[in-house]
Formats: C-alpha cells, sequence, structure tokens
C-alpha cells in the first residue's frame, strides 16, 4: 500500500497544477482589463474639470499679452478690463472696437454688441487677430449710423483671471460678461442696441446656457404685462454657434459608440454638461421674441462629429426656431473664422443686426 501511494500522489497533484495553470491567466487578464476600465473611468470623473479645460494649452498660453498681436490687429483696438463674476472671482475681458473710425456721437443710433466665448483651450490674445478681421468687416460693410463691440470673455482660470474653471463658475463670469456689455460699454445706452451671443466649440453651451439663464420663464411674464417691451423682447437677438455639439454627455456617446465601452455610462457622474438641447427648450419656451441663430459646421472637423451640428439644427427646428448652418469647406475645428467661407457667413449673420 505504501509503495502504491507513492506512485498516484505525485499524478494527482500535478493534474491540480495544470487546471490552475489554465484558469489564472484569463482570469488575471480580465482582472487587469476590469481593473484599467474602472481606473480610467474613475480618473475621468474625478479630474473631469482638468480633462474638460485646458487654459494652459498650449504651453505658457496665460502669459499671452494682447501687445504682442497689436500689429495683427490694427486699426482694431483691444483693451483688456477686470470684471467680478456674482461669487466675487476676478476675470478677465477683451474689449474690442474699430479705434477712432465711428465715434460715439448723437448720429450714432444703433449699438451691437457681441459677447465671445472661446473654446476649452488657451487664451484671447491669439484668437484677436481673427476676431479683428470680424470687426474690420463688419464696420466697413455697415451704415455710419451703427457701432460694433466684440468683449471676449476669459473663462475663470484662463489667461489672467483667477479662480478655476467649472460649469457653474463660467455661468457666472458669463452673465457678468454680458451685464458688463449690456451696460458699461461705450455707446451701450443707444436704442435699439443688439446683442449677441458668438461661442465656438464649448464656447458655443456657455453660449446657449447663458441666453437661457437670461430669458424669462412664461410663468414669470404673466405676473406682468404681457404687451411691455420687457417681456417681449429678448435680451439675445441672434446665437452664433460655431463648431458647437449638443452636449458633454452626447460628445460621451459619440466619442465612444461602443455599447460595451464604460465611458458612454459616466453620464450621471457628469457635473459638467453644457447642454445646450435643454438651454435652447429653455430659450424657444420664454414669452421673449426667440434669438436668430447660425450653426457653423467645419467640413473637415477633426474632434467634433458632423451628426452633432445636425442634431442642434434638428433641435431649432422643432422648436421653430429660426435657424440656419453653414458647413465651412476645408476647415478644421478652430479654423472655421479664419477661412474666407466662414468669415463672410459670420460677417453676413452678425451685420444683419446693425
Amino acid at each position: 500500500m505504501k509503495h502504491v501511494c507513492k506512485i498516484y500522489t505525485p499524478l494527482l497533484h500535478t493534474r491540480r497544477l495544470n487546471v490552475s495553470a489554465l484558469v489564472t491567466p484569463p482570469l488575471v487578464f480580465t482582472g487587469l482589463l476590469l481593473s484599467l476600465w474602472t481606473y480610467k473611468c474613475l480618473m475621468l470623473v474625478l479630474f473631469q474639470n482638468k480633462i474638460i479645460y485646458m487654459p494652459s494649452v498650449p504651453p505658457f498660453s496665460r502669459s499671452e499679452k494682447i501687445q504682442d498681436y497689436e500689429a495683427q490687429c490694427r486699426p482694431v483696438r483691444w483693451e483688456e478690463t477686470r470684471i467680478r463674476a456674482a461669487d466675487g472671482v476676478e476675470v478677465a475681458l477683451a474689449v474690442g472696437s474699430l479705434a477712432g473710425s465711428k465715434p460715439v456721437t448723437s448720429e450714432i443710433q444703433k449699438h451691437v454688441a457681441i459677447v465671445y466665448f472661446q473654446g476649452n483651450g488657451g487664451s484671447l490674445p491669439p484668437r484677436l487677430p481673427a476676431l479683428s478681421s470680424i470687426l474690420k468687416a463688419l464696420q466697413r460693410d455697415a451704415p455710419s449710423s451703427t457701432s460694433f463691440t466684440i468683449v471676449g470673455l476669459s473663462y475663470r482660470g484662463f489667461w489672467t483671471s483667477r479662480g478655476r474653471p467649472s460649469e457653474r463658475g463660467i455661468g457666472r463670469d458669463a452673465a457678468a460678461a454680458i451685464h458688463f456689455a449690456l451696460t458699461d460699454l461705450p455707446a451701450s445706452d443707444i436704442q435699439p442696441t443688439s446683442l449677441i451671443l458668438w461661442g465656438q466649440s464649448i464656447g458655443a453651451g456657455v453660449a446657449t446656457a447663458a441666453a437661457a439663464a437670461i430669458a424669462p420663464a412664461r410663468n414669470d411674464a404673466t405676473t406682468g404685462d404681457l404687451n411691455s417691451e420687457q417681456h417681449t423682447r429678448s435680451p439675445v437677438s441672434g446665437l452664433l454657434l460655431e463648431t458647437p455639439f449638443v452636449s458633454v454627455r452626447a460628445m460621451l456617446t459619440t466619442i465612444y459608440p461602443q455599447k460595451w465601452l464604460p465611458y458612454r455610462y459616466l453620464g450621471p457622474f457628469l457635473r459638467n454638461h453644457w447642454d445646450s438641447r435643454a438651454a435652447l427648450k429653455k430659450i424657444a419656451s420664454s414669452p421673449c421674441s426667440i434669438p436668430k441663430v447660425l450653426i457653423l459646421q467645419a467640413a473637415n472637423d477633426e474632434l467634433v462629429p458632423n451628426t452633432q451640428s445636425l442634431d442642434l439644427e434638428g433641435v431649432c427646428q422643432d422648436l421653430q426656431m429660426e435657424i440656419q448652418r453653414k458647413v465651412v469647406s476645408n476647415a478644421l475645428h478652430t479654423e472655421v473664422a479664419t477661412k474666407a467661407e466662414g468669415r463672410r457667413a459670420i460677417v453676413n449673420f452678425l451685420g444683419s443686426f446693425g
């Protein structure tokens, strides 16, 4: 019996080792894959503000100066202005107008204020030459009784602005910039004054959210005289949405269409939504006049799929908003305003309010 035991015991032990060797690698691989997915999802949720907002990309963006682009912008003059948001955070504005061409006198009858919301990276100064080209074309084609001013907002945490970027904070910054454009600009008291909100990429979400925030709700208007101009005229005359997307959640679904990937299911954990669909619905439900909308889509957009602009156009059509959509040929995500075709579309849209 002892001799038999010595023969069979090693065989049983060997079989156990073989089964373990077959099962362990798949289990380890599956565990590593699940750990990687969980880790990436956790990082996306915890650090979403740093992933979405990139004020220091490219490097040294926050040290850019308006003076470095002065020669490219002439004769448009840009000035940095400091304002405070509702929570006390100090943010910077770049205010531009055509110097000396149309002084503020009694002959000026219209003053069109354009509040510009940039994308999620970089700072305002490198964008000023393109904005200056728009201003020069506008002022050249406009009647002498109309003046234009662009107010570029530097979100908190961007350029020389204080604080850290977040959706709630940037919403407060946008409200402060709009208040400045309506109350503190030269000639802003000249009637009629038109206010246009122009947003690029994530700035399009900022623009729609800001317009929705200042649009009075229908039930608010029922307490007053519906025939009064206060309740029938919207503070915002137009929305210019350059390379927009529907929402951050929609972008997750578009970028990761595979249902087996976990990223598309992170919607409930988002702190930044920038939901233009919801904002446009609120704007359309307001008793005020509904602003005109122009959507500019980059034909070769490497970041935002063209379905996003098409979806937003469909939302506007369903809400019976006055909507135009223009596809700019050969343009990448940030090139719409620098292409002649895109620049012409922007000038035509903004000029229609003068």
